[in-house]
């Protein structure tokens, strides 16, 4: 399914508000950002019960129910997960990802809110939902009769929704500042082959597990904790941000000259996240046009030539990676650049 536009949680919201108590609604998006807890505080919200369905685990006969002989005549009689006598929200999760068959009995279910001679009682509403085929998740093509009978709309991860939602939801600290300070890994497209991914689910996996031990929590044990969910790059960063923490180094103490780059093997992680921190307050700081520099900025720019010197006697790598360009297209300033290969030609190597 591709689509123009995608929106925010919070936008969802909103659109489930006016939308859902109109028409069907699907929404697509990757694993683990959060679609059915949306729907079920959406329900609440609303006031109304919330029935979930998992497409992929159900057969024809779990919607349409079993034939009863009732005066002669068969009449199938519909689960009582779903033959309700109030309104309720229907959430019908990982809908594309159920057999044809599955789908053709939600036929009815989706446009006329109706199984057989069950109809859903007023004011119900049926909300779907799905991962993409891009999303290396086990999904379906959906028939053009289904998607045609409802309103489709792609969510995407939003790091300041997610913030605001965490702190109300007691994540661990570590993993709010982490996020603060880079939103970029908040969610991670899923990867073709079998690896853990970060996402909001995988976040809150984490979190869960790190207030599973106390504060003295080891280094390594911190290490199995990340790789057991986030990305590898993500998991390896975020190590050395809660080693930065605890053993309160920090690149604004590094920049003052209150603490040197740390050159110890076992600290090489650290290195690697320091840098990228320092990489990321020049990229803020340093503006396109020289002549413009404030002297606090000339002094920086001083700083940050004397600074890379010491790292690259360290990690020459990683200082030409602090240096280089990002896949993105985004690249320190050409001036800043210049002084660099002027004054230490190795560093800029990979770069010209």
């Amino acid at each position: 399914m591709k689509l123009a536009f995608s929106v925010t949680p919070k936008d969802l919201s909103e659109l489930l508000l006016n939308m859902a108590l109109a028409r069907p609604v699907f929404i697509w998006g990757p694993p683990g950002i959060g679609k059915s807890s949306l729907v079920e505080n959406f329900a609440f919200d609303v006031g109304l019960p919330c029935v979930s369905l998992l497409g992929s685990q159900l057969a024809p006969e779990d919607l349409i129910g079993v034939p009863q002989i009732i005066d002669g005549k068969s009449r199938f009689c519909p689960p009582r997960l779903i033959a309700r006598d109030s309104p309720y929200c229907l959430f019908l999760d990982e809908l594309n990802a159920c057999s044809h068959e599955v789908q053709k009995a939600f036929y009815s279910l989706i446009l006329d809110k109706r199984i057989g001679e069950y109809s859903m009682p007023k004011g119900s509403i049926v909300i779907g939902a799905g991962n993409r085929a891009e999303d290396s998740a086990i999904v379906k093509p959906m028939s053009s009769a289904l998607i045609n009978r409802m309103f489709h709309i792609e969510l995407r991860a939003s790091h300041r929704d997610w913030l605001d939602w965490a702190k109300q939801a007691d994540i661990h600290p570590w993993i709010i500042d982490y996020i603060q300070n880079r939103p970029d890994h908040l969610h991670q497209k899923p990867p073709k082959h079998e690896e853990p991914f970060s996402s909001p689910r995988s976040w809150h996996i984490l979190s869960d597990a790190l207030k599973a031990y106390d504060d003295k929590i080891s280094d390594e044990t911190i290490g199995i904790l990340t790789h057991g969910c986030l990305s590898p790059a993500h998991a390896g960063q975020f190590k050395a941000f809660v080693k930065q923490i605890r053993h309160k180094y920090g690149i604004s103490k590094i920049l003052k000259g209150e603490e040197k780059w740390p050159d110890r093997p076992e600290d090489r992680d650290l290195l690697y996240f320091l840098a990228q921190s320092f990489r990321a307050h020049l990229m803020k700081e340093l503006i396109e046009d020289e002549a413009k520099l404030s002297s606090s900025q000339k002094q920086l720019a001083h700083q940050a030539k004397a600074l890379l010197k010491d790292l690259s006697a360290i990690s020459l790598e990683i200082a030409q990676m602090t240096v280089a360009q990002n896949d993105d297209g985004s690249a320190l300033p050409d001036w800043f650049l210049v002084k660099i290969v002027r004054d230490l030609p190795r560093l800029v190597k990979r770069r010209i």
